[in-house]
């Protein structure tokens, strides 16, 4: 298999999942700014959307969406327990989590990477995104991870998106719950892994 990144964009969730999963992969660096492959390749030939993650797999079948690549690779490695059961109530959740997760927090942050959003609108933007942290740490209260004390593919999502939060002027220092999920992702071996070869660990 071959994963497409971009160091920390929200690649980084299945970079970790797959650290997680044991399986063999390839990592094939497709930096959002440029859209290049450090072959010379253009990116767009190979996801005409030009974004990241994106998942090959052995056989040329390509995979798009972050929720749709993790899940996939918990279903490879069943044994890990990645992911819940399919078609179980707790697969349900953790989906839910996952949409939750790419809508009310992903989408939220995007506008205040865009050099051109404006300063009102970006006030905005965050005290929204703050609501919706403020809901996820009361939901983490007396949790390991978003489903309880079993680590999921979601939770990688969460820690990864989190991650941007200082970068963009999001201060969630007070969301203790919050804190404490990202100091246990953080202490993971495959979540150091991932950070460590996109260059975001020394």
């Amino acid at each position: 298999m071959k994963l497409y990144y971009s160091p920390g964009a929200c690649s980084l969730s299945p970079h970790i999942t797959l650290h997680e999963s044991g399986l063999k992969f390839e990592h094939v660096a497709a930096p959002t700014k440029t859209h290049q492959l450090d072959d010379g390749t253009d990116y767009y030939t190979i996801n005409p959307l030009g974004y990241v993650p994106l998942l090959e797999l052995d056989d040329g079948t390509r995979i798009a969406e972050g929720p749709a690549i993790v899940q996939y690779i918990a279903d490879q490695v069943p044994e890990k327990k990645l992911a819940p059961a399919n078609g179980t109530l707790d697969r349900y959740k953790m989906q839910s989590w996952l949409t939750f997760i790419g809508t009310e927090l992903h989408k939220g942050f995007s506008p205040l990477f865009n050099a051109a959003t404006p300063a009102d609108y970006k006030t905005i933007v965050i005290d929204k995104l703050l609501s919706r942290l403020k809901w996820v740490d009361g939901q983490l209260a007396g949790k390991q991870y978003l489903m309880g004390d079993a680590f999921s593919v979601a939770d990688p999502y969460l820690f990864t998106v989190t991650n941007w939060a200082p970068r963009v002027g999001v201060d969630i220092s007070g969301l203790a719950n919050l804190a404490a999920f990202r100091e246990r992702m953080a202490a993971r071996p495959a979540v150091q892994a991932a950070m460590k070869h996109e260059g975001l660990l020394k």
